[in-house]
């Protein structure tokens, strides 16, 4: 038999599925001429067929190596390769077979397959973009594209990229819930819904629709509709870990916690490298007053995925709340996120071309997620109301899901906004760079929403970062940090910023006082009552151990804990005992969950004769809410930001005496002013006057303090010798 009817017999072998014959007579062939490469070729496609990894890599490599152009056998290794896990050596072999025939779509479709599951999206991008040069109809090509730039945060794009597919191929289920996540996240939720049901009609077992349109409709406050599709989504797939922690998510941001970390729990014991399950949890825990076990969570998460950067930040904040956690500590993990998250983009920075004259009007820009109803959005407004139009020109570059009143009255109030949700951090960094930008202003830090990435890339020549986070960034790129000579005492905390710190005269606060605030009534009868109305995340055992010594000094009051965490039973109970072991009875502790209104949270104040400041991270809001209802508010003074924004706040509206030192003066303090009723009823009655009259809700000095510091930096810039 010739060696042609010999391969002919061969592949007639394997073409009936006769695989151990065709095997034999590859191998007769071989063992006459081992460098024969359509055998060769063909024994190793046999090879995948009857899932033998190792000897298909192994013969498709030698067939490359005698023939560098055989395109087929280039292709049919990345494939092996890529489904070994092999992701690297597949990209190469994928990207020699769209070599040789680059005009091919399949060839640069599976490159651009394996570019995207290797988490290499540019490339992957650039790659399918090709494909749809050459095959502008292939549907799924567009549908991973959309996949690729979702990835990068490029979401109008992927939006785009995801609505041409569905025109092509109108029955892609998988592309219209892609589009329905990605509505999801620039905030078009009634779309996203309606996008995320045709997704099911096309596909009722799709059980990741189900789970992304619960998340929809509890956005929506449809919650039954909301938890009946999760219910639904882990009924089709019950053992699919991430369908439990979406569900899990949702649970939370509906008050039940317990639930929520449970569904958390049983993602990660049905996938224990689920990173994402592991910070969910965490933060369940943080806001459950378990900041220990919150930390750990967080912890793991990056240990799985070092690249999972919200959850690194999720890590650095915790660390801020945690008593035991040394300030060089918690600088560090800053530095650390830095250097893994932010400093590699730092060779994308170019030489800024703002014309360096020190006098002229500057473009100030701000970036948040908070341009809303929001603690950040409340003590923002009255800088933004105030600033000098005719010397600044202010941008807000908002990254804000879901706008609400107050984001409509913050466009109304600055000459440029711009919305970058649906933009990549290098898009946005690109967008402010061709506005100009003079002076670019972080006011998320490493909270929720955050595009630190961004600064990064150093789109403005200044940058500084103020107000949403108490404490460094930890980034180089982030020039200064916004505060006061109280909150950062000169000599005490600059070397715990890797920014400059930069202090403006009085107070770095401005506070908004609720519009719709209630009138101070008279203090009723009943016993003294103690509160504090912040998230438990604040509330820790050494805390709970000093307002237990109050309590047993004021033996006949009573203390209030109002938080969203203080909702469920179990958080309530677990924070209960700990002033047990203290010897404090369960009944003077009493728990308010999250009250929603904010009319009649402000209310809730009026239960309170003097409100007890968290330690070591000190209340922003709670302490000004307190302050404007009437309630006074004793602070423990510590050694870092976090701990002494209490010590600003109280100094600005002229309490200084309520500041303490020391965990016996604190515990002093506020046993004196319970014993006080005169002194209590005078502070109530005059303090919304005295803060009235004090900078702490003076925008206009507010804002000239800081168009002077912004002024000074820009200045500084300006004398610079340019790189």
């Amino acid at each position: 038999m010739t060696f042609e009817q010999q391969l002919q017999s061969a592949r007639a072998h394997h073409r009936a599925g006769h695989f151990a014959e065709a095997e034999n007579v590859y191998r007769q062939i071989l063992a006459e001429q081992p460098d024969q490469t359509d055998a060769l070729y063909l024994l190793g496609t046999l090879a995948i067929q009857s899932n033998q990894p190792v000897m298909a890599v192994e013969l498709l490599r030698k067939t490359v190596q005698l023939k560098p152009d055989f395109v087929e056998a280039h292709g049919n290794l990345g494939a092996v390769l890529a489904n070994t896990g092999q992701l690297a050596d597949a990209i190469a072999s994928f990207r020699q077979a769209a070599r040789l025939k680059p005009d091919v779509a399949a060839m640069h479709n599976n490159l651009a397959n394996a570019l995207k599951k290797n988490r290499q999206f540019q490339e992957a991008i650039a790659s399918y973009r090709q494909v749809i040069r050459l095959q502008p109809g292939y549907a799924d090509a567009h549908g991973n594209l959309g996949d690729a730039l979702m990835e990068t945060g490029r979401l109008d794009e992927a939006i785009a990229a995801y609505r041409q597919a569905i025109q092509l191929k109108p029955g892609l289920a998988e592309a219209h819930y892609n589009l329905g996540n990605t509505l999801l996240k620039t905030g078009n939720l009634n779309e996203a819904i309606s996008v995320l049901r045709q997704a099911i009609l096309l596909k009722p077992d799709l059980a990741e629709a189900y789970s992304s349109l619960g998340s929809a409709l509890k956005d929506n406050r449809q919650l039954d509709e909301a938890i009946s599709c999760h219910r639904e989504a882990i009924r089709l797939k019950p053992d699919l870990a991430e369908l439990h922690s979406n569900f899990g998510n949702t649970l939370k941001e509906m008050g039940q916690y317990d639930e929520a970390a449970a569904c958390h729990r049983r993602a990660i014991l049905l996938k224990p490298d689920l990173a994402e399950a592991h910070n969910n949890l965490g933060s369940v825990l943080r806001e459950t007053a378990q900041i220990d076990q919150a930390i750990a969570s967080h912890r793991q998460a990056v240990r799985l995925d070092p690249d999972f950067v919200n959850a690194h930040s999720c890590l650095v904040f915790a660390l801020n709340c945690d008593p035991n956690c040394q300030a060089a500590e918690i600088l560090a993990e800053h530095r650390s996120w830095s250097d893994h998250h932010a400093r590699p983009l730092m060779s994308e920075i170019i030489p800024h071309a703002n014309q360096r004259s020190p006098d002229r009007r500057l473009r100030i820009g701000y970036v948040s997620a908070d341009f809303r109803r929001h603690s950040v959005g409340h003590f923002f407004l009255p800088l933004l109301e105030n600033h000098d139009r005719r010397n600044f020109e202010v941008f807000c570059y908002s990254n804000v899901q879901y706008p609400d009143d107050l984001t409509e009255r913050m466009k109304r109030s600055c000459d440029a906004w711009r919305n970058i949700i649906s933009l990549g951090d290098a898009e946005a960094a690109n967008l402010i760079r061709s506005d100009g930008m003079d002076i670019l202003v972080d006011l998320s830090g490493h909270t929720a929403g955050n595009r630190l990435r961004v600064f990064a890339r150093k789109p403005a020549p200044v940058q500084a970062t103020y107000l949403g986070y108490a404490n460094t960034t930890g980034m180089p790129a982030i020039d200064y940090r916004l505060t006061d000579a109280l909150a950062d005492p000169p000599g005490m905390t600059d070397h715990l910023n890797v920014e400059k710190l930069w202090r403006v005269p009085g107070c770095a606060w401005c506070y908004h006082p609720p519009e719709d605030a209630p009138d101070i009534q008279p203090r009723g009868s009943g016993p003294i009552t103690f509160g504090c109305f912040s998230a438990f995340a604040k509330i820790n055992s050494r805390l709970v151990e000093i307002w237990a010594r109050l309590l047993a000094q004021a033996p006949e009051s009573r203390l209030l804990l109002k938080s969203a965490g203080a909702g469920e039973t179990s958080s309530r109970q677990r924070v209960i005992d700990q002033f047990v072991q203290h010897g404090i009875s369960s009944d003077r502790i009493e728990m308010l969950g999250r009250i929603p209104d904010q009319r009649q949270h402000l209310e809730s104040y009026r239960r309170i004769d003097v409100a007890l400041d968290t330690y070591p991270y000190h209340g922003t809001t709670t302490t000004c809410e307190a302050l404007w209802m009437g309630v006074p508010v004793v602070s423990l003074a510590g050694q870092t930001h976090v701990s002494r924004v209490g010590v600003s706040l109280l100094s600005c509206v002229g309490l200084p005496e309520l500041i303490a030192q020391t965990p016996q003066e604190f515990v002093s303090i506020a046993a004196q002013l319970a014993k006080n009723p005169s002194r209590l009823a005078s502070l109530r009655n005059g303090l919304r006057a005295q803060m009235k009259s004090s900078p702490l809700v003076d925008g206009r000095l507010f804002a000239a303090n800081i168009e002077a510091a912004y002024r000074q930096m820009w200045q500084i810039w300006c004398a610079e010798v340019p790189a």
